[in-house]
C-alpha cells in the first residue's frame, strides 16, 4: 500500500505584492550539501485510519519544527502523488506572521555511516525558511511542485475577486 502523509503549507504575502512560502531543508546526511530539491513542505506520514489528515498535518508540524503551527484557517489544498506512489495531502493556510524562531528539530535514527553497524541521530529538518514562491520551485522536492502551483492557481483567483 502507498505511504500516506499530511502536511502544511504556510503562505504569506510579501510587500511587493508576491507570494512567499514556508519550506524546511530536510536534514541528514543525503541531504546536508544539497540546496535544489531538497526542501521540503512541513509534513510526515500518517495512518489515514486511524487519524484525519489535518490533525496529522498539525501533529507532524509541531514534531518536525517543535513549533505549534499557527491558529489558522486551514483549506486542504489537494493530494499530490509521487512518481513512487507515496501521496501527500497538504493544507494551506495564511502564516502571515508566524515566527520560526525558537524552531526546534524533531530527530530520526538510521546506520551511519552506511554498513558501519553504527547508529547516528540526525534532524529530520536542519533549517526552515520563508521563500519566494518562485524560489520555492527550484528548492523543493520534485512530486510538491504540483502543491506550489495549486497554490499559486488559488492566489490568482483570490487576486482576481479582489481586483472586481
Amino acid at each position: 500500500m502507498a505511504t500516506t502523509s499530511a502536511g502544511i503549507l504556510l503562505y504569506r504575502l510579501t510587500t511587493d505584492g508576491g507570494v512567499s512560502v514556508l519550506v524546511a531543508h530536510m536534514g541528514g546526511p543525503y541531504w546536508a550539501s544539497k540546496d535544489e530539491d531538497a526542501w521540503s513542505i512541513v509534513k510526515g506520514e500518517f495512518e489515514a485510519a486511524s487519524e484525519a489528515a489535518l490533525d496529522a498535518a498539525k501533529r507532524e508540524f509541531g514534531e518536525e519544527l517543535g513549533l505549534e503551527p499557527p491558529a489558522a484557517d486551514y483549506a486542504e489544498l489537494g493530494t499530490f502523488a509521487y512518481s513512487s506512489g507515496k501521496r501527500v495531502t497538504v493544507f494551506v493556510a495564511d502564516g502571515t506572521g508566524f515566527d520560526t524562531d525558537g524552531a526546534t528539530f524533531g530527530e530520526f535514527e538510521m546506520e551511519w555511516p552506511p554498513r558501519s553497524g553504527r547508529t547516528a541521530s540526525f534532524p529530520e529538518v536542519d533549517r526552515v525558511e520563508w521563500v519566494a514562491l518562485a524560489r520555492a520551485r527550484d528548492l523543493i522536492v520534485k512530486g510538491q511542485r504540483p502543491a506550489l502551483d495549486r497554490l499559486e492557481e488559488l492566489m490568482g483567483d483570490l487576486r482576481a475577486e479582489t481586483a472586481r
